[in-house]
């Protein structure tokens, strides 16, 4: 069984709001906010990403390739029990119906110097997260390292380079060996051989080659790692079965927010939480690589007291034989470390 010393909305919490076309602090969330990522519900802005090393007012976006650059108006300030909100219509509309969700990493961060390139990192190792900022030495095939503060080896990192226009790139353990994904298109698994290996990440440092996701020389890089934490978080995959009575994936808790996108095919990534539906099936997702609205459509996918199960054979979910990908994070463990078990919803 899965036990934590902490309380899940300690680290990561889900947080819906109703924006005012003014400014407002959005409180509640439950803990320090250095990672927000939002998006309008109901209309086609973008995806808009900010945390504390970049700075506020500075997004990038998981639907683009885009650089990241100061947007007045949007999060103007990181707090201990949220964030604070201009008047821009990507985070903020009037009546506007939004979501965010929330991680604490460790605050402005400190020097790291565990790679061979230095790097700047807030690391929160209670929860295995950390966000590392750092800038590319390669101009050439090869490979090189960057500390992630961890103390573990994460498995799953999302990187985006800062300056420049270029795909994101998405490591995960699952993933065949050199293999990445990109968050801002539907690509299938892409092999990165040509520019140079990317090898599992260790306790201290994690790999980056010459693409442009990752080590180009001069170019500034943002990256969000994530270890697994027994009760709070799970990073894994599970085949698809070709009917709707799909697999089961157990991650030892209850989830609050799951990502899901196909390895083998070229298909959406797509976000679950347990705010925007508070019951099963579980149907309103947001797909990170586009601007879409809230597709809330038949049942897909169960919240369970110790994982989740698919329940559609979709090709975004399901198709026979192909590979997902999948982060989780936790409402509840199933067993808290005061013993108390967690319920279906």
């Amino acid at each position: 069984m899965a036990y934590i010393t902490f309380q899940p909305n300690d680290h990561f919490n889900t947080k819906l709001y109703t924006g005012n076309g003014s400014t407002q602090n959005i409180t509640g969330v439950g803990h320090q906010v250095d990672w927000t990522w939002i998006k309008y519900r109901t209309d086609t802005e973008g995806h808009g990403l900010f945390d504390v090393l970049r700075g506020a007012l500075y997004r990038i976006q998981s639907n683009s390739n885009g650089v990241s650059s100061s947007q007045s108006g949007t999060v103007t300030a990181f707090g201990s029990d949220g964030f604070s909100l201009g008047s821009n219509a990507e985070v903020n509309a009037n009546n506007g119906s939004f979501v965010s969700w929330n991680w604490k990493a460790n605050g402005a961060g400190s020097a790291n110097t565990d790679g061979a390139i230095n790097s700047t990192v807030s690391a929160n190792t209670t929860s295995g997260f950390s966000i590392v900022s750092y800038t590319g030495t390669l101009s050439g095939n090869g490979n090189t390292t960057v500390g992630h503060g961890l103390g573990v080896a994460p498995k799953m990192i999302i990187t985006k380079s800062r300056s420049n226009a270029e795909n994101w790139g998405v490591y995960h353990k699952d993933l065949t060996a050199n293999n990445i994904l990109q968050l801002n298109t539907t690509s299938a698994q892409i092999n990165t051989t040509s520019e140079g290996t990317v090898t599992a990440p260790t306790s201290s440092v994690f790999t980056v080659n010459y693409r442009g996701e990752y080590g180009n020389s001069g170019q500034n890089y943002i990256a969000y790692c994530f270890a697994e934490k027994k009760g709070f978080s799970k990073f894994g995959s599970y085949t698809g079965n070709g009917n709707d009575d799909g697999a089961f994936c157990y991650t030892g808790f209850s989830p609050s927010f799951i990502l899901i996108k196909s390895a083998t095919t070229a298909m959406y990534w797509h976000i679950f939480d347990n705010k925007r539906q508070g019951f099963n099936a579980n149907n309103y997702r947001l797909n990170p690589n586009a601007t879409d609205v809230e597709t809330t459509t038949t049942g897909v996918i169960d919240f369970l007291s110790n994982g989740f199960k698919i329940r559609t054979n979709q090709q975004q979910f399901g198709t026979s034989g192909a590979t997902y990908i999948y982060m989780a994070f936790a409402e509840h463990p199933f067993v808290a470390s005061n013993g108390d078990p967690a319920t279906a919803r």
